[in-house]
């Protein structure tokens, strides 16, 4: 145990050093949960969640805790998600410190808990996550970290099931109009009147496990994951969008030619993040997890965002009447 947490302080140190080479220009914001004053740090809707300081990580004071009782929906003092927007951005980089009880299980289920969430400038302040031009989530199921996307308000519900994607941008990415990207088409599902989507990277091996060693879910864990909104070529998305998910420095999932906007919203872009535990059908037990040393930012720290190539004008052309 002690050989794991140290491993992990000279991680955070290198990322840490990382962060100084960098510059502070591509921190968006670093939250590290030591104090309950996060309306004055720029929190907003759920701004009491509650914090542990039993678990934490080495050099900190305390963590954000998620207690859910069995049966519960979401944790205690989590019946609304802590939002916090940052200076709109093409690509986020979030980075925090995660530990989970011994009783750990998720949802036991095929799908949740939600954890964190990305928004963008197409959302407003205070809309829900579930529904909107697009959403970012980052997450595990039955020990499985995933990246996952929705985009369900784009979604052209006169086509439900048709490929759209060399016919029109006025479309949705992550489900109900075709497959954009090669990653398939997505989940496309109706919900009411209205039909939601997603879409999911997901790892190939659980990485939050009950085992002692490199994967024991009752050990402090560095996750990392990036995703870059891909580009919009005259007027059409570009599969080159990134997907990237680490684990205590270890790359899990890597996607670079992903698309998450088409041309319909060529100005999308990141702007808020959601913090919002939540399993749909009910904690199986009871069960906790803390999160600590929360970053987000534009890149991953030692990286740059790659510049864009410029063509050079021809040369020597002649118009031929």
């Amino acid at each position: 145990m002690k050989s794991k947490l140290r491993n992990i302080f000279l991680l955070f140190s290198t990322i840490s050093l990382a962060w100084a080479n960098v510059g502070l220009a591509d921190i968006l914001f670093q939250e590290n949960f030591e104090d309950s004053n996060f309306a004055g740090r720029g929190w907003y809707d759920n701004k009491s969640p509650l914090l542990s300081s039993v678990e934490h990580m080495e050099g900190s004071a305390k963590s954000l805790q998620f207690h859910f009782a069995k049966g519960a929906i979401t944790p205690d003092n989590f019946a609304a998600s802590m939002r916090r927007k940052f200076q709109a951005t093409d690509s986020v980089y979030i980075s925090y410190y995660i530990k989970h009880s011994s009783s750990w299980v998720g949802s036991n289920v095929a799908y949740h808990p939600h954890m964190f969430y990305f928004l963008t400038n197409k959302d407003g302040d205070w809309t829900g996550p579930s529904y909107t031009y697009m959403t970012a989530y980052i997450e595990e199921n039955a020990g499985k970290s995933l990246v996952r996307i929705q985009d369900g308000m784009n979604i052209d519900r006169s086509n439900i099931g048709k490929d759209l994607t060399g016919i029109t941008e006025n479309r949705s990415v992550a489900g109900c109009n075709g497959d954009s990207d090669g990653y398939g088409a997505g989940e496309c599902y109706p919900n009411g009147s209205d039909y939601w989507n997603g879409k999911q990277w997901k790892s190939s091996n659980v990485l939050f496990g009950n085992t002692q060693g490199p994967y024991y879910k009752n050990d402090w864990h560095l996750v990392e994951a990036y995703i870059k909104l891909n580009s919009i070529v005259n007027g059409k998305a570009a599969k080159d969008g990134i997907v990237q998910y680490w684990l205590d420095g270890n790359p899990i999932i890597d996607h670079k030619n992903v698309v998450i906007r088409t041309g319909k919203h060529p100005d999308m872009m990141f702007n808020q993040i959601l913090i919002g535990p939540y399993i749909g059908v009910g904690s199986p037990v009871d069960q906790s997890m803390w999160i600590d040393n929360l970053v987000v930012a534009t890149t991953r720290p030692g990286e740059t965002t790659p510049t864009p190539a410029v063509i050079a004008p021809p040369q020597n052309l002649r118009i031929v009447n």
